[in-house]
């Protein structure tokens, strides 16, 4: 599992960073904000976690050009030793998943990182479809009837996505933006061979189209 931490105090990155390890995170370390956003634009992470006093640009301004300009859902717990409200109240109004304040013990961490887990499915279990459907997203795996169907990378990504986001009308742009690196042009038609790829092994009415406007997992 791959995980960003911008953090600029560089031994509490250090601890941070091998108590990540420990954990089974494969960490990507930071220490400026411009350095954590390009980093989270042009790579795909599990999860990322940003202080707010970061040089270049905070980690609330990383927050904020991810979700509102990059349309990036990636699971982010902001840390900070600020005590004021005003952050806690922007950190939440541009979507981040949860907030910490400095000092913190590691169990602390630990705890709210495994509440992002179930409900984002990082921990990469299996996940029950109904009782004939199981899907390995770690394997790339769908078994299905007792038997195991490998898909592509992509389809596992888009699948997981529509799963994390299940519910909820998912467009197109917001799987380029979500699954495909900036430097990836895939096409509308790209999207459809691969929803009819997992149609397929999933059932066509558990991906529903959405004329004009995405897809909706059900």
């Amino acid at each position: 599992m791959k995980l960003l931490l911008l953090e600029d105090d560089i031994a509490l990155s250090d601890i941070l960073n091998d108590f990540l390890s420990d954990n089974g995170f494969n960490v990507t370390l930071c220490e400026n904000g411009q350095d954590a956003l390009e980093n989270l634009i042009e790579n795909r992470f599990d999860l990322a976690i940003l202080d707010i006093n970061t040089p270049s640009l905070s980690g609330l301004e990383v927050l904020i050009e991810l979700r509102n300009r990059y349309k990036n859902n990636i699971p982010i717990i902001i840390i900070t030793a600020y005590q004021d409200i005003n952050n806690l109240k922007k950190a939440f109004e541009n979507r981040a998943d949860d907030y910490i304040r400095k000092p913190f013990d590691l169990e602390e961490l630990n705890i709210r990182i495994s509440k992002l887990k179930r409900e984002f499915l990082l921990q990469e279990d299996s996940v029950i479809l109904d009782n004939t459907l199981i899907f390995k997203p770690e394997l790339s795996q769908i078994i299905k009837d007792g038997k195991i169907i490998h898909i592509a990378q992509k389809e596992r990504d888009i699948l997981r996505y529509f799963i994390n986001h299940k519910g909820r009308v998912i467009s197109n742009e917001e799987l380029f933006s979500n699954i495909w690196t900036y430097d990836e042009v895939p096409s509308d038609a790209t999207i459809r061979v691969y929803i009819k790829s997992l149609r397929e092994i999933i059932g066509k009415n558990r991906i529903v189209t959405i004329r004009g406007v995405g897809y909706k997992f059900e």
